[in-house]
Parts: C-alpha cells; structure tokens; sequence
C-alpha cells in the first residue's frame, strides 16, 4: 500500500517542483529557498520507526504542504526493493553493509552518512521469569529464542556477537526484521530475541531488557543517504538534514540510539 501510494504521490510532487521551478523562473537563484512540496519517500529499517514516525510529524509542521511517507523493513530487503526501482527519496539503513548494496547499484546519491549507532540488548517477557542474566543463558536447553534472520543488520551483529561470546545458538524462529524478532516475545511464542536497545525501549514495560557485554563488539552504524531517482529531491535533501540536526539527533537519543 505505502509502495503503491507513493508512487502516485511522488509523480505528481516531480510535476509540481519542475511547474515551481518554471513558475519561479531565473529570478530564484536558490532552489533551497523554495518552497517543499508533496511527499517524500523514506525508506528505514523497522528500528526506526518510533523515531522516523516522530521525525516525519515535524517535518510535516515545519513544511506545509508536504507528507512523509514511510517503508518499514529489514534494511536487506528495502535495499533490494531500492535496486529493484521502487520509487523512493531517501534510504535510512541499519548497517553499511545494506547501504553498500544500495550504492554498488549507484542507486544512491552522494556519500552516505552514518547519523546515528545501535546496540543489541536481549528481550525478555516482564519480570524476566526464565531468569536470563547472559548471552550464554540463551543457550540453554528448552529455552525459546527468536533471531533476526541472518542477512538483515540486527541478526548479523547477533551473530557477531555469538562469535564473540564462542557460542553456538539455534534460534526457534529467524525474523526479517527486528520488530518481528520482538514481537515474538510480547506474544509469549519465545521467551527471548536478541534486539536492539531501542526497541526494548520503544516497547515499554511489554518486555524486559537485559544487558550483555558482548554487544558492545557488535554496535551498528546507521548511514543515511538521498536517492539517485528520487521524486522529491529538494524534500529528500531536507529531511535528511532533520535527521542530522540537533532537533533530530535528540529525538533519536531519546529513542535509545548512540551517537554517530
């Protein structure tokens, strides 16, 4: 759906910049100074949501006349929509690894920035009733663990991470992103995943975080880049520019990530 309405959105704010250009003629000697207008495409991991959600409200005040709309995901799989010609402005992923695959296909513009990191923590139900307390406690027999699957970011710096700890680790489920490796807690179908700290934070009391110093051999960096073919260029550049600024970056602290 978001795909579908993007994609007659974004035609028609194409049309609308270059009649604004037109309309402005040689007298603006600035496109920044124009106006925004019409819908921006982001595509972001699913880690981003909370915050990118909250982002893209602002945007919207701050420039009438424009929406934001957003594709959740696991970076893997945006990055390949992204190469596959879905119509997108901006690419928000959740490694550089997915943000390569992106820019080898020359589907990004300019260099990616990384705005912001991640770490991995583990989910547990309220109360922390299997009484997890390490990374080697997901190893024990019976328990039920849920893992992003390996290709998306949260599932590689998991796996990173296992290494790190010489533990080996079969997973009940493998998720394609990390919300879905969350929600597999909150509904009592696993009695833990391995996340990221924000998402224990975005979840509230719904579960539980437990910490573990082998995560820290596994922090994510979030680069961030407009698009090549994107529809709203002028609204692309401005968005990402929120991300990166004061306003935004707290915003994203708040949400539980690190700073770049």
């Amino acid at each position: 759906m978001a795909l579908t309405a993007c994609s007659s959105g974004d035609s028609g704010d194409s049309n609308d910049s270059g009649d604004s250009s037109k309309k402005s003629g040689s007298g603006s000697s600035s496109s920044s100074s124009e106006k925004l207008s019409g819908t921006v495409t982001v595509f972001a991991a699913a880690s981003l949501k909370e915050s990118f959600t909250a982002l893209g409200k602002t945007f919207e005040k701050e420039h009438p006349g424009t929406k934001v709309a957003f594709n959740f995901g696991g970076s893997d799989a945006l990055a390949a929509s992204i190469t596959s010609g879905a119509p997108a402005d901006v690419f928000a992923a959740a490694s550089p690894k997915t943000m390569k695959t992106v820019t080898d296909a020359k589907d990004a513009k300019g260099t990616p920035v990384t705005f912001v990191r991640n770490q991995l923590e583990i989910a547990t139900l309220p109360g922390n009733p299997k009484k997890i307390r390490t990374l080697k406690d997901l190893t024990r027999s019976g328990l039920k663990v849920a893992l992003c699957a390996k290709e998306v970011p949260c599932g590689a710096a998991a796996q990173k991470a296992l290494t790190a700890a010489k533990l080996k680790l079969t997973p009940v489920s493998y998720e394609q992103d990390v919300k879905g490796a969350l929600t597999k807690v909150q509904l009592k179908e696993v009695d833990a995943s391995v996340v990221y700290k924000t998402d224990v934070k975005a979840a509230g009391g719904k579960v539980a975080g437990v910490e573990f110093p082998e995560s820290e051999q596994a922090i994510n960096d979030y680069p961030i880049a407009p698009l090549k073919n994107a529809q709203n260029a002028e609204a692309a550049t401005a968005f990402i520019a929120l991300v990166k600024s004061a306003q935004g970056q707290k915003v994203l602290g708040q949400a539980g990530f690190l700073k770049p």
